[in-house]
């Protein structure tokens, strides 16, 4: 970004900027970095390493350590992030089974791993043996039954400290019960992997853009170890998450989530050799009479996408204006407990979100023994297992309908006011939970109504008596795809992810119907997903590229200054002192000022970040004699003409970006819109024949944004 060529000071003064200083080409805290200049630094950086290359064997080896530091990088992040992945999953497991009691033999084992390395384990009764001991069991020898995750800036969010707490915090609050997932926040935990190993590599750590491309590619690992999908890792960070993903990020971030991805199956936490707790086996086809089900699951879907949005939001900003924002830890408390107390008597709720939808899954086969498998069985039946026609239901199964009908109602409540608390909360399993009960209850009275009523025209022609015609789990899994795309609005990363998630790639056409259907409905009630509405909520200044700018406004409308105001701060390029330029920093909060010939012809030569201004005299100030408060600050190639007795003058002509973006006046703010988000710029000027007429911001389009959306501007400033 800039160009600067050699530069002569004057006589024997030293221009200390040739030297290095720390911290230039950085940003502040919640600042939005500047993609374009990202590029061009990283651009004339390769350059160089290029260039170096060919004087001695030494550079040639360094370049390429840099050219495969990125490789490298992926690779590292893939082995943490599934590391990391399979050690919660053990530990949630191993602590959710905590609640119930303990392993005599070795504390460290889970009920169920307990009981299969015990010699009288029997497969009918697998979830019993004499090894596990409930602590109602241990204390008073009786039975009885037990009750916390676009290129901003925000320092720490992916420190170091934030990982291993966050390792930590994850595996407690979700196997404390909560109506959350780990699925979110194990993005954020691959993330905070990538900006540590980011921070070993110069490449990255001094290049605020290459550093989220690294990111990206951290999300697809954390989807890839969260769901067991890599693949849908990949089109999840392409889709929902990136600003700015070139094809090479694409190709990374498919190594990132394959590496990961192995090491999590190397380390097996389920113990089925598979990398999903969700994989399904279903033995029949699904028909096209069903459709119209999996569309009005996706109907409920794009609903309950809805209701939870606004209602979540509407909770979040309550928290956020009342005195309940201020106690954080006594909201988590309160919740839990909450959740504990009427989560107890309802088996459904009782037992691990991801258990339960597990559970819900399932196609209910010879030997399963839940409740929601409790039919009727024909005494002369003779099928093979695999093949199992539809029965009538038993006592069981309508227990099971009235409970899971609780269970929702609870599940959407509850659901509402744990997100967004001050823990870790992924939404993916609670939202999965929602759709795969409701998709359950509808598969069931489906199920019942071919069966008793086979000589319906819509059920005549692949629904005949003894025959297997519906598979209630198929329901629950299309219902859980439907409900995570309403609150998501994803679709294709959605539908790929469910796929891998169940194994279930029969049927992707269901999955897709519901996943579009479920985006269409939510999209009449509003645009925003549940990750844009809180960015929105927290005032971040985030341009959604899923939004379409159509109104005819022009450059000028937006720009400021705007009539009546002052005029534009600028800084003229050898006029200015070093004290004139301090009291501006100091009266001023703007990012940078544009540095123009002289303020009578305001012809535009370049712009100056305030952060490097800063740091530049400041280091000045310390590194070099005779700069003071009356020298003169000069960003040309030569010094100023000055008097004998003058201060030395400072040169700052290799902070200057000496080709800020510019549009004209008459621009339409449509192509400015449009810039913005494909450029990732921070700022643009508005000029005309090169003359400066003012300055758009990133937060200058936003405001306009939601004007024109007649909403309140100042909304979308941070909170």
């Amino acid at each position: 970004m800039v160009n600067a060529g050699v530069m002569s000071g004057s006589g024997n003064l030293m221009d200390f900027l040739d030297e290095p200083f720390p911290d230039v080409g950085t940003y502040e805290d919640f600042h939005t970095i500047d993609w374009l200049r990202e590029k061009s630094r990283d651009t004339d950086r390769h350059r160089k390493i290029t260039s170096k290359s060919k004087e001695s064997i030494w550079e040639f080896i360094k370049s390429l350590l840099d050219a495969w530091s990125g490789w490298v990088v992926m690779l590292l992040i893939g082995l943490l992030a599934g590391t990391l992945a399979g050690v919660i999953d053990l530990a949630v497991d191993w602590m959710t089974d905590l609640k119930e009691g303990v392993c005599l033999s070795a504390f460290w084992y889970s009920h169920e791993q307990c009981c299969w390395t015990s010699n009288e384990t029997t497969f009918e009764d697998r979830d019993k043996c004499p090894l596990w001991q409930k602590w109602s069991e241990l204390l008073v020898n009786q039975s009885e039954i037990k009750t916390i995750l676009s290129g901003f800036i925000i320092r720490g969010y992916l420190g170091k400290w934030t990982l291993l707490i966050k390792t930590v915090t994850l595996v407690l609050v979700v196997s404390s019960g909560l109506s959350l997932g780990k699925e979110g926040p194990l993005v954020h935990v691959a993330c905070c992997c990538g900006n540590f190993f980011s921070s070993l590599f110069s490449k990255y750590s001094k290049n605020e853009g290459k550093r989220r491309e690294v990111l990206s590619a951290a999300a697809a690992a954390g989807v890839s170890v969260a769901f067991g999908a890599p693949i849908g890792g990949v089109l999840f960070s392409l889709e929902e998450v990136s600003y700015y993903f070139p094809l090479k990020t694409l190709w990374r971030s498919f190594f990132a989530a394959l590496v990961a991805a192995f090491t999590l199956r190397s380390i097996n936490p389920f113990g089925n050799s598979r990398l999903v707790l969700f994989y399904v086996e279903y033995h029949t086809p699904w028909y096209m009479a069903e459709l119209f089900p999996f569309i009005l699951l996706g109907v409920f879907g794009g609903l309950w996408g809805t209701l939870f949005i606004r209602c979540n939001i509407a909770w979040c900003r309550r928290r956020k204006t009342t005195r309940l924002g201020k106690y954080p830890v006594l909201e988590v408390i309160v919740v839990t407990a909450i959740t504990a107390i009427i989560a107890y008597p309802n088996p459904y709720t009782r037992q691990s979100t991801s258990e339960l939808i597990s559970e819900l899954f399932n196609d209910c086969g010879a030997l399963e023994s839940s409740q929601l498998c409790d039919y009727i069985n024909d005494p002369n039946m003779t099928r093979p297992v695999d093949d199992i026609p539809d029965r009538p239901a038993g006592v069981g199964v309508y227990t099971a309908m009235w409970q899971l009908a609780l269970a929702l109602i609870f599940k959407i409540v509850v659901t509402i006011f744990t997100f967004g608390m001050k823990i870790p909360s992924g939404l993916f399993i609670p939202s999965m939970a929602v759709g795969a009960i409701a998709g359950r209850m509808v598969g069931i009275g489906v199920e019942q109504l071919a069966y008793h009523h086979h000589d319906w025209i819509i059920f005549r022609n692949w629904c005949r008596p003894g025959a297997d015609c519906v598979t209630p789990g198929l329901y629950a899994m299309v219902g859980a795809a439907a409900c995570l795309g309403g609150v998501t609005r994803m679709t294709v990363s959605l539908v790929v992810i469910m796929f891998e998630l169940t194994g279930g790639l029969e049927y992707i056409v269901p999955l897709m119907a519901a996943a579009v259907t479920s985006k269409w409905v939510a999209d009449a009630f509003g645009k925003e997903g549940i990750y844009e509405a809180h960015i929105h909520l927290n005032g971040y200044p985030f341009l959604d590229v899923k939004d379409e700018f159509t109104h005819r406004t022009l450059a000028t409308d937006v720009m400021r200054p705007r009539r009546g105001e002052p005029p534009l701060s600028v800084l003229t390029q050898d006029s200015m002192t070093v004290e004139d330029v301090e009291t501006l920093i100091k009266e001023t909060d703007y990012n940078g000022f544009p540095v123009v010939v002289s303020r009578d012809s305001e012809r535009l030569i370049g712009f100056a970040q305030r952060r490097e201004l800063i740091l530049a005299i400041k280091n000045a100030r310390q590194r070099q004699e005779g700069i003071v408060s009356n020298s003169i600050m000069y960003f040309t190639e030569e010094p100023p003409e000055l008097p004998a007795n003058s201060p030395h003058p400072l040169k700052l002509r290799r902070i200057l970006n000496l080709s800020p973006f510019t549009v004209t006046d008459h621009t339409p703010m449509e192509t400015v819109v449009d810039i913005f988000r494909k450029l990732g710029l921070r700022q643009c000027l508005v000029t005309r024949s090169g003359r400066l007429l003012g300055i758009i911001t990133k937060k200058d389009v936003l405001r306009h944004m939601a004007q024109m959306a007649n909403q309140d501007p100042e909304s979308i400033m941070f909170n």
